[in-house]
């Protein structure tokens, strides 16, 4: 069986949330990204204690098991530039939204809007990757 092209990709935020959030306007597929799995692993060791370390634990192993995530590839590093040089012409730091701007450069190369929470971390970006809040 092929598999379906993905319609969206989400942001670290939405994956973290998805549990508690209305699916109902989200594609069928989505996709997340290499540097959401970053993130997650990131988030296990800086977990406050081990009930919290096994919760994002989980949710890495869901993450892992579920997904086929996109990569951080040479298209996705260029576009990254592209992002950072749209960030700055909108008066906005890029250092802060280094895993952010990963993630839309990822979304962005693939055709695919990017699904967040804080679409305020976007600002800026519009002619380059579609940024749905959720």
């Amino acid at each position: 069986m092929a598999e379906r092209r993905p319609g969206a990709v989400l942001d670290t935020n939405v994956f973290i949330d998805l549990a508690t959030m209305d699916r109902t306007s989200f594609p069928d597929v989505c996709a997340l990204t290499t540097i959401t799995l970053a993130e997650l692993q990131h988030g296990i060791v800086v977990a406050k204690d081990a009930a919290d370390r096994d919760v994002r634990t989980k949710r890495l192993g869901t993450a892992i098991a579920g997904y086929d995530p996109l990569p951080f590839d040479r298209r996705a590093a260029a576009r990254y530039g592209s992002l950072i040089g749209l960030t700055l012409a909108a008066n906005r730091d890029p250092r802060s939204r280094k895993f952010d701007l990963m993630i839309a450069a990822i979304a962005s190369c693939h055709d695919l809007p990017l699904y967040t929470r804080n679409p305020k971390d976007f600002v800026g970006l519009e002619s380059l990757v579609e940024v749905i809040e959720v």
